[in-house]
């Protein structure tokens, strides 16, 4: 998906890492859940700080700071888990991200939205699909399906598996 494949107006849950707005549309937020213990996972990827039950569901939980090269969430009172799905290959996979708070739903047009820029953004250009204008801040929006490879899904959804011990 591009910034020339935003056609419609769309509602988009905002939230903050460091001092960064980020948004995903709210089709792909299944929930947002206070913080809460996470069980760390032997073999994770180092973004992945391990599960938690979500009403008898294992949620793998991931540190976007981590997965961004920043120094990983100390969690807050505001911390939040954002419990998104991500569409892959036929598959519906849940995961749970780790905010540093969650601002607001907003609504952002299609005209609010430009591509990333081409330089001077500390963030991997593949996981923002454009920049939103919303009232006077900057918001990236992120692309979920861009932002894990199917590897690191596969690893995040499977995080007990014994490939290396064959």
């Amino acid at each position: 998906m591009t910034v020339d494949t935003i056609t419609q107006t769309a509602h988009y849950l905002t939230f903050k890492i460091d001092e960064e707005y980020f948004t995903v549309n709210v089709h792909s937020v299944r929930e947002i859940l206070e913080y809460s213990k996470i069980t760390k996972m032997p073999d994770a990827p180092p973004f992945m700080r391990g599960i938690i039950n979500v009403r008898g569901s294992v949620i793998p939980v991931i540190d976007l700071r981590l997965k961004f090269g920043m120094e990983e969430t100390i969690p807050k009172s505001s911390t939040r888990i954002i419990v998104m799905e991500i569409a892959r290959e036929g598959k519906t996979l849940v995961i749970g991200s780790l905010a540093d708070s969650v601002k607001e739903v907003i609504e952002i047009a299609p005209e609010q939205i430009e591509p990333p820029p081409e330089m001077g953004t500390r963030w991997k250009k593949d996981y923002i699909l454009g920049v939103g204008k919303y009232q006077d801040e900057f918001i990236m929006l992120l692309d979920i399906k861009k932002l894990f490879s199917i590897d690191e899904l596969t690893r995040i959804n499977q995080p007990c598996t014994d490939e290396d011990d064959s």
